[in-house]
């Protein structure tokens, strides 16, 4: 027993051996019929070779029966190789420990190659205990044998140990390589151990290697540390296709889209071809800041391949998220193969642009040919039925999804259900259903509740629902201006003042209303009462014909709005200089003719701007699609898709 045996082998596995089960002789082998006279010690062994190489195993491992009886060890060790291959592809562990008895049999030990390649075998069938006793027992071991343990035990989640096993390698004075410092870089949960295994990687001289960078990158990024990340990629003298995509998808999967763009254009600048992977991560960046032209541009590159079913979801959701359904309708029925995300996004794409009913009725095909539903399917079905007012529906499916899906209702169902009583009216049921809650209720469900009592106009309700959001989160600044708000709508305009001196004694702003649209490369942004935008005159202009023209049709601005005791011309005057109405007119004076105008808004659109952009739909006979942080609105021809219901 060595000096790591000791140390570290008990605190992992307990010792044993399993049993193997004898193997019958095949009847089919013609090996072993009944002949005249036995096969000599040649005749056995060429058998063996050609069985080990193109099976069936039954026969290979009777031919090895028939050799160990003589006992006969003639065979190459390259056989041996290709017949613990043979179980690995058949599946088969029992065979594989028969082999490894052979090879032991008569207290030798297999070379050590081979001796790697039970290792391996044993870590593909999650025999663990099989492999350590194995590599606790081999009398030398290369680096082919410390990766393979190392790279098993990290499979298993027992990072700690390891890491362990891997300074043990090199106290032994064992080199690593690529695939070592791969699998280590894997097992690194902490900034500290990273920075130190990256040290390693540089003594021992793999900081040039692409896959050992990529893998420095992937790890970077996962522990939080963008910049990290991105300097190990930016101290390559070359780059690959691998570590491109690398430090792409790191930045779209952790929110920094616009980087992981810029990085993008910065690859095919530099000569080289998106692969699969990399526009994955450009699309998922794209939908992450809703760039819709962007993620055209990147669905070009897409026609290049034969998608597959990751890429073609990523295409989905950015079509999704974008309100661009058509197009997303056109994915989803073309798709060859569809999964439960597939399904899922689709579902919730309908939903959020105001399409319930055919959300429901996409999830009632889903649950006869698609596969079974999942916890978010159900989130998503829940949206459906609270966006569109199907009260009873979304009952239906809240109380049964525990029943008909296995699915145990979480906060995100919980919030969907207060939110689609709250949005009905039912703000009793929706306080009741919090109450009841197996889980304990978060912030964002009672403030769900809160934006209900606005839409509902109940002052006294809402008081005792911000006091139970600031008991969870003292500084939400979300809460006192909901609450800000509120009394505002029902002109208590003392409340008002209390509140907002709350606010200002403890620090917390109001965020600005903010709207923006995408046009070519850039993003212009509009802001009530901000007039910098550098078309501004041109912008009053089509805004003060805009207003002209809706007038004409009933358009009155809608003062209730308001939130601020001001003269009623001043109110009027501010209503005209809401970030969604510059937006409208900026998009008009430069959108292309027949494509729709798309305006984000980091808050929910108010009654007034609605009420506005129905009417400019249809006196320009322009679509105008309006997303505000939860749902789309879709207006054509004077009506929106949320019914007038949001």
């Amino acid at each position: 027993m060595n000096r790591f045996s000791r140390h570290f082998r008990p605190k992992l596995y307990p010792r044993g051996w399993l049993l193997y089960r004898p193997f019958s002789t095949s009847s089919n082998n013609p090996h072993l019929h009944h002949q005249t006279s036995k096969p000599s010690p040649n005749q056995l062994v060429d058998s063996f070779t050609r069985l080990c190489l193109h099976g069936p195993l039954a026969d290979a491992l009777a031919v090895l029966d028939s050799l160990e009886s003589r006992s006969l060890h003639a065979a190459d060790p390259v056989d041996y190789l290709h017949l613990i291959k043979l179980c690995i592809s058949a599946g088969d562990a029992d065979a594989g420990r028969l082999v490894h008895r052979h090879l032991a049999s008569g207290g030798r030990f297999p070379m050590l190659f081979l001796s790697n390649s039970l290792l391996g075998m044993y870590v593909r069938f999650g025999l663990v205990q099989d492999a350590w006793k194995l590599f606790d027992g081999l009398p030398q071991r290369n680096v082919v044998s410390w990766t393979t343990m190392i790279s098993a035990l990290i499979d298993l989640e027992l990072k700690k140990d390891a890491l362990e096993l891997f300074a043990f390698m090199l106290r032994d004075g064992i080199r690593p390589n690529m695939f070592t410092f791969s699998s280590v870089l894997r097992g690194c949960d902490s900034l500290r151990t990273l920075k130190a295994v990256h040290c390693c990687v540089f003594n021992h001289g793999f900081n040039t290697d692409v896959f050992v960078r990529s893998s420095l990158i992937d790890v970077y990024f996962s522990n939080g540390d963008s910049e990290s990340g991105y300097l190990v990629f930016d101290e390559m003298s070359t780059w690959d296709p691998v570590v491109w995509n690398s430090v792409i998808g790191g930045f779209a999967q952790f929110g920094h889209g616009c980087k992981a763009l810029e990085l993008f254009r910065r690859m095919k600048r530099a000569g080289f071809l998106a692969e699969q992977a990399t526009l994955t991560s450009a699309l998922r960046a794209c939908t992450g800041m809703v760039y819709l032209e962007m993620g055209q541009q990147i669905h070009v590159h897409v026609l290049k391949y034969e998608t597959d079913l990751i890429l073609n979801n990523a295409l989905l959701d950015l079509y999704c998220k974008s309100g661009t359904l058509e197009e997303a309708e056109s994915i989803f029925q073309r798709m060859p193969e569809k999964d439960v995300i597939s399904w899922s996004t689709m579902i919730s794409g309908l939903a959020q642009s105001g399409r319930g009913l055919e959300a429901l009725k996409l999830f009632k095909l889903m649950k006869a040919q698609g596969p079974k539903p999942n916890y978010i399917t159900i989130v998503g079905v829940l949206f459906a039925c609270s966006h569109a007012g199907l009260v009873e529906d979304g009952r239906y499916y809240f109380r049964s999804m525990k029943q008909l899906f296995d699915i145990e209702p979480g906060s995100e169902h919980y919030g969907c259900m207060v939110d689609l009583l709250g949005r009905a009216g039912k703000l009793d049921e929706a306080l009741k259903l919090i109450h009841e809650m197996k889980l304990k209720p978060d912030a964002i469900i009672w403030r769900t509740l809160l934006g209900a009592c606005r839409v509902h106009k109940n002052p006294t309700l809402a008081e005792y629902v911000a006091d139970e959001i600031l008991k969870l989160e003292p500084g939400d600044e979300g809460c006192y201006i909901l609450l800000s708000n509120i009394y505002a709508d029902a002109k208590q305009w003392s409340d008002v003042a209390q509140v907002r001196n709350v606010m200002r004694g403890r620090g917390i702003r109001k965020e600005p209303g903010r709207s923006w649209m995408e046009l070519g490369k850039e993003t212009h942004v509009f802001i009530a009462g901000d007039f910098s935008h550098p078309q501004m005159e041109g912008i009053k202009l089509e805004l003060e014909r805009l207003i002209r023209r809706t007038s004409d049709l009933g358009y009155a601005p809608d003062t209730d709005y308001v939130l601020h005791d001001l003269g009623r011309e001043q109110k009027e005057e501010s209503l005209w200089y809401h970030g969604e109405k510059m937006a409208i007119a900026f998009g008009m004076m430069n959108s292309t003719q027949g494509k729709p105008i798309r305006i984000m808004k980091n808050l929910r659109i108010c009654g007034d701007c609605h009420a506005f952009a129905k009417l400019v739909s249809r006196t320009e006979g322009k679509m105008i699609v309006i997303r505000d942080p939860v749902r789309f609105h879709h207006f054509c021809e004077g009506t929106c898709s949320c019914g007038d219901y949001w």
